[in-house]
């Protein structure tokens, strides 16, 4: 594969506008190879295709390329398949306007297609949802999709490997069809459990007498554990009574101390994904997940931390003052985390979200350690759009400003400027930036201000001028 894809690609350019519809002709060609190769070509160039108009390429490609999904040669399927999932992926809502047309085929292609090229058709059907999201929460596109999905969800034993790209591809469509999914969601539901029972069940037999019992696959336990996540997120509320009636919190215990890191990570991402959806079924066995939680703050393990710490943050947006007791188990470590050097970006973002959030709950508890942690805070959030996260996260550091104003004086050139990084905070929020700007200034007088504004960049100068009159 040539390396430089970009720099080749610039000099493509002026070239492409013959060459895609060329190629798209490619697709019709007579020989097999040639379709397929045509098809694995031509998602290469998918980013380019729909940065045009959509009537240019995007809909000739796209026409010719379902139906190559249905060719008579399996090797042009499984091209064809790949390289639709490619441009779904580019084209993402851009797809909305041609989705029945889309279903039909992909539909279709489940009574065509062998035992191999159903996994990839499996995929292209995961990406179409991730991509679209809630508009393919329409009656007549639901009509179309769930029959031949959940007819092969009722085919398969539960032991049968093919379960683990049908429970990826359900768990992105229970994600995108959110309430429509609510037809389908108590087998599989109950399925999901099932798996994870049988897997913890088959590991412990496995512990005790490993001449007797053969290793569980923990696949299947992953698998299923991602696709509660979906239905948690997809369903919101309507999850609660599914909750109630199963062992899920007690199996989830067990998975959140499994050996195995990947466990662990889909465990706390559904913990987290089960608070935001029906939180009173958690909030009794929080003082048993917790010390958990903590202890998996190890950034050796990047996604299991990753997840953990988001979790910590939406069970403390729940939890409130309650939150107290929990600080000391878990505070530490997340400070040591945003401090390490080479830290992964989105780690940093949510170790900083979730030190903002305990900081909102309990502000006392936190914002004696702020000296210690406002420098890099304030510069992983500083570039992470206007949203409901980072939202409680900053009203989280004014909350400890106001403890601990002392706290903040060394870098506070560094709070400027994640201050100036929203476009269009909240009218209150807004209220507690200029406070705190305005009060810092009264603080060392106007002189001092002045020289210490003089420091800013001029855009972060114009910016807190225009906002905060500073």
């Amino acid at each position: 594969m040539c390396t430089c894809e970009n720099s080749c690609m610039q000099g493509m350019v002026p070239y492409l506008p013959e060459l895609i519809p060329h190629l798209i002709q490619c697709l019709c060609d007579k020989k097999a190879l040639v379709r397929s190769i045509a098809c694995w070509t031509l998602s290469r160039y998918a980013h380019w295709v729909v940065s045009q108009p959509p009537d240019a390429h995007l809909k000739p490609l796209m026409t010719e390329l379902l139906k190559r999904i249905l060719d008579g040669n399996k090797r042009v399927q499984e091209a064809a398949c790949s390289a639709f999932a490619t441009l779904e992926e580019e084209a993402c809502t851009e797809l909305v306007p041609y989705l029945s047309f889309i279903l039909d085929t992909l539909v279709f292609a489940f009574g065509k297609y062998q035992h191999k090229n159903l996994l990839i058709l499996y995929d292209a059907i995961g990406t179409l949802a991730d991509s679209v999201g809630h508009h393919l929460n329409q009656p007549e596109y639901i009509q179309k999709l769930m029959p031949p999905l959940i007819a092969k969800w009722n085919e398969l034993k539960d032991e049968d490997k093919d379960l683990f790209p049908l429970l990826e591809c359900l768990s992105s469509v229970a994600t995108a069809l959110q309430s429509g999914f609510l037809p389908y969601c108590e087998p599989v539901y109950q399925r999901c459990v099932t798996l994870v029972q049988k897997t913890l069940a088959q590991a412990m037999m496995y512990s005790q007498q490993p001449d007797q019992y053969e290793a569980p696959d923990k696949d299947f336990m992953i698998v299923a554990l991602d696709l509660l996540s979906g239905l948690a997120e997809g369903l919101g509320g309507h999850v609660d009574t599914l909750v109630a009636r199963s062992n899920i919190m007690t199996l989830l215990f067990q998975c959140m101390q499994d050996t195995m890191p990947e466990v662990r990570q889909s465990s706390f991402a559904l913990l987290g994904d089960l608070t935001k959806a029906c939180f009173p079924h958690v909030k009794p066995c929080i003082a048993e997940f917790m010390p958990i939680l903590g202890t998996n703050l190890n950034p050796e393990f990047i996604s299991v931390c990753n997840n953990a710490t988001w979790a910590i943050g939406e069970i403390c947006m729940q939890m409130g003052v309650e939150m107290q007791p929990y600080i000391a188990m878990v505070l530490n470590q997340l400070v040591e985390i945003i401090n390490r050097p080479n830290t992964p970006k989105t780690l940093l973002e949510n170790t900083a979200i979730t030190i903002g959030r305990l900081g909102y709950v309990c502000p006392q508890e936190v914002a004696a350690m702020l000296p210690q942690f406002i420098r890099p805070w304030c510069t992983s959030l500083r570039n992470i759009r206007d949203n409901e996260e980072k939202d409680s996260a900053f009203r989280g550091i004014c909350m400890m400003i106001g403890v601990n104003p002392g706290g903040v004086v060394q870098d506070f050139i560094f709070f400027c400027d994640a201050v100036a990084s929203w476009v269009n905070p909240k009218d209150d929020l807004r209220d507690m930036f200029y406070k705190i700007l305005h009060g810092f200034k009264e603080q060392v007088g106007e002189e001092n201000w002045q020289q210490f504004s003089e420091q800013f960049p001029p855009l972060l100068k114009e910016r807190l001028a225009a906002c905060y009159g500073v």
